[in-house]
């Protein structure tokens, strides 16, 4: 999945959590989705992060 359909899955477990008919069985099992997806993000952002580079005033590029 890519970053973004993973912030919209993101979304829909929260939005299903907000829900008021939710077992506590259920929110368990969010809460965990949840938290594993949320971890994928972080390491692809770490990822990006990690390519972006800056270009210095002397025109040579360095890492960010």
């Amino acid at each position: 999945m890519t970053l973004e359909e993973n912030f919209a899955e993101l979304e829909k477990i929260i939005g299903s959590l907000e829900q008021d008919d939710v077992s506590l069985e259920e929110s368990f099992a969010a809460y965990a989705r949840g938290m594993r997806i949320l971890k994928q993000c972080n390491e692809e952002i770490d990822k990006v992060e990690k390519q972006v580079q800056v270009i210095t005033e002397d025109g040579t590029l360095e890492d960010f």
